[in-house]
């Protein structure tokens, strides 16, 4: 049985090269999927704070996720959940609050509370990243139909106005509302649609309808077979959660164009230890 420990990975490949020539295992190696820091490397640091999106970065990972919510003034911030209980010395929805009060709000360690503005700034005058937004609004008491547009539109023209040349700046989400606003205000827009379970026809095929170039799936149970369809549909495939090096060895063997780990900095070490 093969270990495939990083530093043995190398001499792994190679022979599971010769015992099946066909696999395009070196090829992957040599090419690979975009690593991409799921919300700044959560399982490395605070997510979703600059200090994650900035080691990250400063490490050499040009691939990033982060998430997006309109607080109760309209202002666009970064937080993953519902509620900042989780995360943050806070309580409620960022949605009922505005931006002032968010100003005061640091994370359970102490760092200061995340605006999207910060992050677009940040990376303004780094062209090469692939930064994937994603749009939090599958909750309709938090995102109502009526605010779906607003929210679009704040965001798009934000991402729009900081992106700089040569960065690809695409919005995700779970919910089908906010990606068929964003094609409508701008076909040209990448977007992906999010689903919590493996790649499938029936995915490929909602993808589609909505006008998506992008869709993202769980890692667990995505066989090659469907990435290979998705791909013959002209989809380029994200794969998540990455929790693990052997969650990036799967992701080479599936052929992904985009690995979103919790562990960037652990991967990206896995990454330069392949075969030229």
């Amino acid at each position: 049985m093969l270990c495939l420990t990083p530093h043995r990975l190398p001499l792994a490949l190679l022979l599971l090269a010769s015992l099946f020539p066909s696999s395009n295992l070196l090829f992957a190696a040599e090419k690979g999927p975009i690593i991409m820091a799921h919300r700044g490397g959560a399982r490395e640091f605070e997510e979703n704070t600059m200090e994650g999106f900035r080691n990250c970065y400063e490490r050499g990972i040009r691939g990033f996720e982060t998430d997006i919510r309109m607080t109760k003034d309209g202002v666009l911030v970064v937080l993953h959940d519902d509620s900042l209980d989780r995360t943050h010395k806070g309580s409620g929805a960022i949605e009922e609050k505005t931006a002032a009060e968010l100003k005061e709000v640091v994370t359970k360690k102490g760092q200061k509370f995340l605006f999207l503005d910060e992050l677009l700034e940040y990376f303004a005058d780094k062209p090469g990243v692939y930064l994937e937004l994603e749009m939090k609004t599958s909750n309709k008491k938090l995102y109502p139909d009526e605010r779906i547009a607003e929210y679009c539109q704040k965001l798009h023209q934000a991402a729009q106005k900081q992106k700089p040349e040569g960065s690809t700046y695409v919005f995700t989400s779970f919910d089908e509302r906010p990606l068929k606003e964003i094609h409508a205000l701008d076909p040209a827009a990448p977007i992906l649609l999010i689903a919590s379970k493996p790649c499938s026809q029936e995915f490929i095929e909602r993808a589609k309808q909505l006008g998506a170039g992008r869709i993202g799936c769980r890692l667990e149970g995505t066989s090659r077979e469907a990435v290979k369809e998705a791909q013959k549909n002209g989809l380029i495939v994200s794969c998540w959660p990455g929790h693990s090096v052997e969650d990036y060895y799967m992701a080479l063997g599936l052929g992904i164009s985009i690995h979103c780990t919790d562990i960037p900095m652990v991967i990206q070490s896995v990454k330069e230890k392949l075969p030229e």
